[in-house]
Parts: structure tokens; sequence; C-alpha cells
């Protein structure tokens, strides 16, 4: 039998295999020739004291326990072709995996996504970042995989009591991911990677039957006796079920306004909203790391910080260690940043948002706008901000200090950005309340993390896309909504995930759920 071991070891033997076996051996007090096999269950990275350590858990097999190689294989998926169709509308993960547990249960998934695939949305990702064209329905939110295809594929997610994290990350590996981030504690796929894995995701779903239509923005709902029959999309083409996910994602501003108008039951929800700071990865290495230099055995720092300032929560999003920062504009006249990093997070750079927890008071001025209210507090901020960066896709930014002087910075050095930056102020960009936190807390985060407060770093504004501004409620039992029999809310655009993991495991739970009704 395998014995588990907890161990704090060195970045360099965590690395090395041979130092490792050698290490494990010691601690089981036997040779290192009867060691025969160690597999790393997770792996942690402890560096809150000046000797930075890796944590381990482990499986040890000495010479004579059986050691069976795991091989992870997709789940054995049905042919549905003739099956009862279900309507999904998105094809991000809460889509995508919801179609996935549909065809594992006997049913046919229709999934309708406005964007282009995976290497269609490329051209246009281009077009936003060189030509400052965005297209509405093919940009970094809109398309296949959703707004994590080309904006890391974080996996990380500290909502395990949802639901199967583990399952999800299992059929990741199962359709391309390396296994590593069944070990990580902070796993992490890259935008370089990722686009195939949803690609090949896409074509398990059409080789058993499942549909999926690219291009194609939905425009209406088909509701008769207060019962989803189907969706019109903007060619007038009807497509009929009454079972229908919406998995739209947070960004999908025409669908809450279908929603509005149609007097379907929607609910303004609090989010976060603040700037996109980007520092020197070689900076944020060495205070992290307290270090002059990380060296080969350690990955590029991330950190993490949250702090109290004036009674609001203000805290890091989404870090991008060795990563850059991209314009997520869904719409031209408006500015929104967010950020991503490649799997190998090599980049020059590490950018993290930087957000503040709003409250439904804080959308009175857009109280007119009803369920809507918080939807508009955001588009006006970002507006705002393209007025301020020229009516272009450059992004309003400031250096760190001079942010919190209020004083506009004399030059900006070049950042990850590309489309570019213009000097501003950015106190312009948010209401005073805002600035005013940003200011402070800022100053708290360099008490915690010294050398964070610096000139070096540059703010650029908005990051506004951190959840969605609405919540579409759902019955807790059913998850149905309570006013539409046979409409699943679901996903961070319904306000029930956040990030890749939860969206996943809330597009099998509703697939789950339609399954038990037609069951």
């Amino acid at each position: 039998m395998p014995q588990e071991l907890q161990l704090q070891v060195s970045p360099e033997i965590a690395a090395n295999e041979s130092l490792l076996y050698e290490n494990v051996a010691q601690l089981v007090r036997v040779s290192t020739k009867l060691v025969h096999k160690v597999v790393i269950l997770k792996r942690s990275i402890d560096a809150r004291q000046k000797s930075i350590k890796v944590n381990l858990k482990v499986s040890v097999y000495l010479r004579g326990d059986q050691y069976v190689e795991q091989n992870i294989e997709l789940p054995d998926y049905k042919n549905v072709s003739n099956s009862q169709e279900v309507i999904i509308i998105g094809a991000g993960p809460a889509g995508l995996f919801a179609a996935l547990q549909l065809i594992e249960l006997g049913l046919k998934p229709i999934v309708i996504e406005r964007g282009k695939d995976v290497r269609g949305r490329r051209r246009d990702l281009k077009a936003i970042n060189v030509e400052h064209i965005v297209n509405e329905d093919s940009n970094y939110c809109f398309g296949e995989g959703g707004a994590g295809t080309y904006s890391d594929g974080k996996l990380y997610t500290r909502s395990k009591k949802r639901g199967d994290v583990d399952k999800i990350l299992k059929l990741l590996v199962g359709f391309g991911a390396t296994p590593d981030i069944l070990v990580e504690a902070h796993p992490h796929i890259g935008t370089n990677k990722l686009p195939q894995i949803i690609q090949d995701i896409r074509e398990k779903i059409i080789e058993c039957g499942g549909k999926v239509l690219f291009e194609t923005r939905v425009t209406d709902f088909i509701i008769k006796s207060n019962e989803i029959r189907g969706v019109v999309t903007q060619n007038g083409d009807t497509i009929s079920a009454n079972k229908l996910i919406l998995a739209t994602g947070h960004s999908a501003r025409d669908i809450f306004e279908l929603l509005d108008r149609k007097k379907i039951l929607i609910e303004a929800k609090p989010f976060a909203i603040g700037v996109r700071a980007e520092h020197p990865q070689e900076l944020i290495d060495k205070i992290q790391y307290s270090c002059d230099f990380r060296g080969d055995y350690l990955p590029p720092a991330p950190y993490s910080i949250v702090k109290q300032v004036n009674g609001r929560g203000m805290y890091s999003f989404c870090m991008c260690p060795g990563g850059v920062i991209a314009p997520c504009a869904t719409s031209p006249g408006e500015v929104v940043t967010n950020g991503w990093s490649p799997s190998k997070r090599d980049q020059a750079t590490a950018n993290s948002g930087i957000v503040i927890e709003l409250q439904l008071e804080d959308f009175k001025p857009f109280v007119k706008f009803g369920a809507l209210a918080g939807m508009e507090f955001q588009k006006s901020i970002e507006q705002k901000a393209w007025q301020l960066a020229g009516q272009t896709q450059k992004v309003p930014a400031q250096r760190m200090i001079d942010f919190t002087q209020n004083k506009i910075s004399a030059s900006i050095p070049k950042t990850s950005y590309v489309p570019g930056t213009t000097s501003v102020e950015m106190g312009q960009v948010f209401p005073g309340f805002l600035t005013q936190i940003l200011r402070e807390g800022f100053t708290e985060f360099g008490k915690s993390m010294r050398g964070y407060m610096t000139n070096e770093a540059i703010l650029h504004a908005p990051e506004s896309r951190t959840s969605s501004p609405v919540r579409i409620p759902r019955d807790n039992q059913t998850l149905e909504h309570p006013q539409i029999k046979g409409l699943y809310p679901c996903g961070e655009g319904a306000g029930f995930a956040g990030g890749i993991i939860s969206a996943a495991i809330d597009g099998e739970k509703c697939a789950l759920k339609i399954a038990e009704v037609l069951k």
C-alpha cells in the first residue's frame, strides 16, 4: 500500500525528481533504491518566510507496491442525434459543460453562440488591438469559449461547495489540458493553450450529435403561457425547444435589455469596479519572494491583497503573473480592461485588477433604469474612459503614486496594453467616492507589500467587468426561472458563478435538473 505524506521542501528539491526521491526516502527511512514511485497529489508555494518552501502532498510507492498509471479518460458520451433537444445560449464554460452533461444524460444540446469559433475570433481581437475596431459579437468577451478563452484560463475557485471541481478539471485534462492542473493550488491553462481545448470540446459535442451554431445572436424568446417554446435569431429564424439554458456571460447587455423589455424578472446586482495595475514582474518577485533574483525553480510570483477602506472591500482580482492587459470592450464607444497570462507566464510584467465592492445604493443616479441601473452605472464609466482616451481604444493611464497625489503623469512608459495609453488624471473616470477609496486603498496596499506603491506601476482604467451587474433569479431547487417555465438562468451572466470552474459546475447542475424533469 502506498504511503501518503505531507512535506515541505525547497523549490530546487520540488523541481528535481532524483532529489525529491532522496528526500522522501529519508522521511520514510528507507534506501532511495527502494522508492519505486512518488506521485505528487497537491503542490503549493509557501513564501511567508525568507526561506521559501514548496508544500507537497505525495503518495509514496515502495518496491513491491503496485503502481498503476492513472489515465484520465472522457466519459462514454452517447450519440444523441435523435434525442430530445435542449437550447443552450452561450458557448462559454457554463454552456459547453452543460452541453457535455446533457449528452452524457442522453439529451441533444443545441448551442447558440453569437460570436465566432476560437480561430475566427483572433482576427477580431487583432482589429481591436491594432485598429481600435470593436466587433459587438466577436471580441474578448463574446465567441467560442467565452471570456476566459482569450483572457487566461485561470481555474482557481473558492466555490468548492458548489459542486465537483475535480470532475471539471479531469474533463479539461481529458480534452488536452496538462495534468498539472489537478495538482497545483492555483491551476491555470494559459491563453495560448485553451483555444485548442475549447475546439476539441466543440468537436466532441458535434461528433455526438449535438449542434453548435456560431455567429447566431438570439434577439427574442418565444414564450407561451409563461413557458419557453424557443428563440428567434437575428436572421428571423426560429429554433424550438421547451427547455433553455441561458448562459450568456456577464457582458450580454442586449439579453438583459430583452428580458427587461419582456417584463421577465431580473434584479440589479452589486459587483466590483476599479483599475488594472501593472508592475514589472521582477519587482513583484522581489516583494513576494524577498529576494533580488527569483531563480530557475520558482514561478513568477502572484499576489493577493484585501483591505477595508472607508467601509468598502478593496481587493486584487484576476491577478496575472507574467501577463498582459487586454482591451475587452464589447461595443464601440467604451473602454474596458482585463488581464491574461500565457501558460508559461513569461511576460515581463504582472498585472491585477484592483477593484472596490459596490452597493446597490451606488446606482441611485440610474434608478430610472430599474433592474438595469448597475449596468448603466458600469456603462457610464466605460464610456467616460473612451471619451478621455480620445474616443479610441487607448486606455486612460496614470502612474500609481501620481494617482494617489492627484497629479497627471508627465509620461507613461510603454505597457503591455497593445492599443496604447493616454495620460490622464484618472479621478475623472470614476465617481468621487470611488476615486477617494482607490487613492487611500493603494496607500494601504503599499503598507502591506513594501515596494508595491511605486511610480513604476501603471494604472489602467477601468476594470469594470468583474461580474454581472444583473441577476436573473431562479428557484433554488428546480433552478428554473420563477416566472418562466423551462428557462434555466446559468453561470456568470445570471449571477450564479464567477470564473471558469464555477460556471462549468453551474452548467452541469442546470443540465442535470433538466434531465430530471424530462426523464
